[in-house]
Order: structure tokens, then sequence, then C-alpha cells
């Protein structure tokens, strides 16, 4: 099968499951997916919480679950990730940038991230996200449509276009309050800093903690009009 046919029939199939998984359990749209796509199927994850490497974990035990290591993380969220390796049935892969920190800095001057966040977060997300998933068909995220009015619209099973791959979103149409309730249900492992006032975590440098009322990404870039790294959209 040709590149492009390949390309067509996932797109195909991308949109057929996408209209009839919109109302499934999250745990059904993963198990679809381990099932379609087997080893071609991985998770990302920030290690914000482990919610969908635990779901995952159900449907497809030992699945691969993705996490890019930019080299500006907290401590706590490093932590997170071991421990997500240490205690779940699944495979934790780490991607790094193609440069360190310190290279970065000497080829663009120290922190990018405040003078171009989005040529950083290019440098440091979304090219090495791009070179990581070279090997996969699909691969699952845990953006939920409550999030963000960029969000707002995310389908459970969509076409990454971008990445010309299959883009699994199960718990899309969940709330927090959802979320919540699993992590207690399940004692599922959460970043420490979610109880230390950041709504949100992501590149120490570009989070801040959130006040109460604010938007749970208004800590992001904040005093920017950026909301998305560049992963998602």
């Amino acid at each position: 099968m040709t590149e492009t046919a390949t390309e067509d029939r996932l797109r195909a199939l991308a949109e057929q499951a996408g209209r009839e998984l919109e109302d499934a359990p999250a745990l059904d749209i993963l198990t679809w997916a381990a099932d379609t796509f087997g080893k071609r199927f991985c998770v990302t994850s920030s290690m914000e919480d482990a919610v969908v490497a635990h779901l995952a974990s159900r449907a497809f035990p030992g699945v691969d679950v993705v996490f890019l290591d930019t080299g500006y993380h907290f401590e706590e969220t490093i932590g997170t990730r071991d421990a997500v390796a240490a205690v779940m049935d699944v495979n934790v892969i780490t991607l790094t940038p193609r440069q360190t920190v310190a290279e970065q800095d000497a080829q663009y001057g120290p922190a990018l991230h405040d003078r171009d966040p989005d040529l950083c977060c290019a440098l440091r997300k979304v090219k090495p996200l791009e070179e990581g998933l070279g090997a996969y068909d699909a691969w699952a995220t845990g953006l939920r449509r409550d999030e963000s009015p960029t969000r707002a619209g995310t389908p459970v099973v969509g076409w990454d276009a971008r990445r010309r791959k299959v883009k699994v979103s199960p718990i899309a149409r969940w709330t927090q309050d959802d979320v919540d309730a699993y992590v207690a249900e399940h004692g599922v492992l959460t970043n420490p800093l979610l109880t230390d006032g950041y709504a949100s975590v992501g590149c120490a440098p570009c989070t801040r903690r959130t006040a109460v009322g604010e938007d749970a990404r208004a800590g992001r870039w904040a005093g920017r009009a950026k909301t998305e790294c560049g992963l998602h959209g």
C-alpha cells in the first residue's frame, strides 16, 4: 500500500471512529485504539497526571507512554514520570530535543522562552514529538473540551493532519470533576504541583500558579496571547 493510500485509510478510519465513538466511555475508546493499532499506538503524557496512561494500561497493558523532557520541567514533573514508570503497567519513553538547554542558549541566546516562546516550544516540544511519533499510526492525548476555548471542539478521535496520524482524546468529554473522581477511585498518580496552586503544569519558566476563578490554563505563558505550545494546533 502506498503512503498516500495508507494516509487516506487512516484519515477515513479516524473520521468514522470520531462519529461512532463520540458518546463511548473513555476506556472503550482506548480499547478500540489498542485493538486497531496495537504496538503502533501510544499515549503522550505531560505528567500533569497519569489518568490517560492509567486508562490506557487497562486497555493495553504495557502501552508506550511518551513523555517530552524539554529540559525545563519542574522536579515534581520528572518525579511523577519516574513514579509512573515504576508503578504502572506501561512503557515510559522519554523524548528529548536535539539540543540541550545549554546548546540552545549558545545558538539562540539565553532564555529563549522569554524572548520567543513559540520558537522555544517548536524546538523543545513540537519537533521532538514529530520525530518521536514516527513509529506510530495513532497517539492518545489528555485533551479535554472544558480546559479552554481552543480545545472546545476536540474530537474523541480525529485526524492529525500535521503528523498524518490518528489522534485519540479519550477524555475529551470529561470535566475536571470527572478527572478528580477517576483519580480518587483508582488512586492515580498526579503531579504534586496540582495541590500547590498550579491548575496546569508545563515548563517551569512559563508556568505560574493560578488564582481562584482563573481559567485552568491562565498560568501558562501568563501575560501573553499564547495559550498553546503548538503540539495540538
